[in-house]
């Protein structure tokens, strides 16, 4: 029998993305579908959305979704996928991120946006929708992150027309948790039984990330190892007694990646196309990246970085090590935006180092594929990292990954320590320990001596491109969690 699935989130490729939610929630619905699972994403009704979803039809309205007027349009993700998109204007339609105003500051009703979000998933998953003269009930809702905690609160706590719908919550980042005072608690619309520490209360407020993991039948993580690492203190972020409380109900599933559009052999958007067996022709892609930065054409190796310039993907120490890069003949170019005063250390990195560090600030999708085509390492120095997409595409383009031991990045890269180069060289790039100048700077030494070992190196390749990190493995174990939480 087909599971009928409600995907919540705040943002899906190729509508709207500002992280790797964007990828995990756009690729699902096709990761699932070969297992009989037929997913609908619920989305918010931004202007990029609305700007991209072309012929839509209104299946629902409400007078007063959490007090503001709202439509669900339905339409179809990639002219394949069902899609539901929220059309609030009070809500969405605005200048800015999903999440901030022009100026980088958090909308200040983001409770509201994300609680309407969580109360119009709930109505949906209840029958709200009428299809061909019946409501049109859905067997589970999955639920993303804290802005689409609350659908699992409003299905315990509020459910529509009582009716009782299993759900899943997936933790993409504990470090984003959506608290917000208690004076919002009496405009959610929720009962009073609510309002305990069992339900959504935290710390005196509302804790919506909280509200979904108390609230949810199963919660899920990233990757096994961040499923171990959240009943720490450090990684729980004050959570982690919740998560230990919820027990055998939390589980940890690595997320995959999309190789249609991740795949260097007919990637459209690579100077030169190239397989593991011909991996001769990434030269071709080195010497156009080069030229792209500025940077020396030298037989050394080239590391790349694309990121978030923020302290938890280890970017305050990055400025730190760069002389240390070039000292050891190597080069780098950098692709990022975020903190100011990492920025600016960058920059002053690359006037220091003319010809030798190049960064972008900002993102470009096309200049990633680009990166990852012609680099040979990149560098990922995560503090934490639930499970990471840019090692694996590195990974899939045989730019090998120099990533710290945590989370994600530990359960997708071999490290190439002596065990693993002796044993028929089963390594695909460099672990560490430590994100800061002594951790980051040995990782650097020894890449670089491993990348002065071509046969070494290119078996390190290979092995890397070898490995599946598609949607295949993950999307069955999705859909196995799914019919155990259903039946």
């Amino acid at each position: 029998m087909t599971l009928q699935v409600l995907s919540v989130t705040s943002e899906a490729v190729p509508l709207v993305k500002t992280g790797g939610l964007a990828d995990v929630a756009g690729a699902l619905p096709g990761a699932l579908a070969p297992h009989d699972i037929a997913m609908t994403t619920l989305l918010p009704g931004y202007p990029s959305v609305l700007a991209k979803i072309g012929k839509v039809r209104v299946i629902h309205t409400w007078d007063a979704l959490l007090g503001t007027p709202a439509r669900l349009l339905f339409a179809t993700l990639e002219g394949e996928h069902p899609l539901f998109v929220l059309d609030a204007p009070a809500l969405y339609v605005r200048d800015g991120t999903p999440y901030a105003d022009p100026v980088g500051h958090d909308w200040a009703d983001n409770w509201r946006r994300f609680a309407a979000l969580g109360r119009a998933a709930a109505d949906i998953a209840g029958g709200a929708v009428v299809k061909r003269g019946k409501p049109q009930r859905f067997d589970l809702v999955h639920a993303h992150d804290w802005q689409a905690a609350m659908a699992c609160a409003y299905l315990r706590y509020a459910p529509f027309a009582g009716q009782s719908v299993p759900s899943l919550v997936t933790i993409h980042n504990m470090a984003f948790q959506g608290w917000f005072g208690h004076e919002i608690f009496g405009q959610l619309e929720l009962p009073e039984a609510a309002w305990s520490i069992d339900g959504v209360e935290y710390h005196g407020g509302v804790g919506m990330l909280k509200a979904g993991l108390a609230s949810a039948d199963v919660v899920t993580t990233v990757s096994p190892t961040y499923a171990r690492e959240i009943l720490s203190p450090v990684f729980g972020m004050g959570l982690q007694g919740l998560i230990a409380q919820r027990g055998s109900a939390v589980h940890g599933i690595l997320n995959g990646i999309d190789t249609g559009v991740w795949n260097p052999s007919p990637d459209p958007l690579l100077p030169a196309t190239y397989s593991a067996r011909t991996l001769a022709r990434r030269k071709v892609n080195k010497r156009a990246l080069e030229a792209q930065f500025g940077l020396d054409t030298e037989s050394g190796p080239l590391f790349v970085v694309i990121t978030r310039l923020t302290q938890q993907k280890g970017m305050d120490v990055l400025p730190e090590v760069l002389d240390h890069l070039v000292g050891n003949g190597a080069r780098l170019a950098m692709l990022g935006s975020g903190d100011a005063a990492i920025e600016h250390a960058l920059a002053q990195g690359a006037a220091r180092h003319p010809g030798r560090i190049g960064i972008r600030i900002g993102y470009d999708e096309a200049l990633s594929h680009q990166m990852v085509g012609g680099g040979d390492a990149i560098l990922v120095p995560s503090r934490f990292e639930p499970c990471g997409l840019t090692q694996l595409y590195g990974l899939a383009y045989g730019c090998l990954p120099v990533v710290s031991r945590t989370g994600g990045l530990s359960d997708t890269v071999i490290d190439a320590n002596p065990a693993a180069l002796a044993a028929g060289c089963v390594a695909t790039g460099v672990q560490f320990d430590g994100v800061d100048y002594a951790g980051l700077s040995a990782a650097i030494t020894r890449t670089a001596a491993l990348y002065r070992q071509p046969k070494v190196w290119q078996r390190m390749q290979r092995n890397a491109m070898a490995c599946d990190f598609s949607w295949t493995a993950s999307g069955r174990a999705y859909a196995d969690l799914y019919r155990s939480t259903t039946r």
